[in-house]
């Protein structure tokens, strides 16, 4: 099960990196070089995009490895 579970946390961070590379280095600046209305409008839109998803992925990351987290309980 845990080779499974690495397997997975694995291929989504290849996946992770290549999709951030190809957006800065290829589909990004192609957008920003080209120059049109319509093409800077998708090269912000997929700036966002990219932001949200690395928040959620941080999100995600910190709620992985500190699940519970006890407010307001006194000892």
């Amino acid at each position: 099960m845990f080779a499974m579970k690495l397997t997975v946390i694995l291929l989504g961070a290849l996946l992770y990196l290549v999709a951030t590379l190809g957006w800065f280095f290829w589909a990004g600046p192609e957008l920003l070089a080209t120059g049109t209305t319509e093409a800077l409008i998708y090269a912000f839109s997929g700036t966002c995009a990219w932001l949200l998803i690395t928040f959620g992925l941080a999100v995600q990351i910190i709620k992985t490895a500190r699940p519970t987290a006890v407010v307001g309980k006194e000892k």
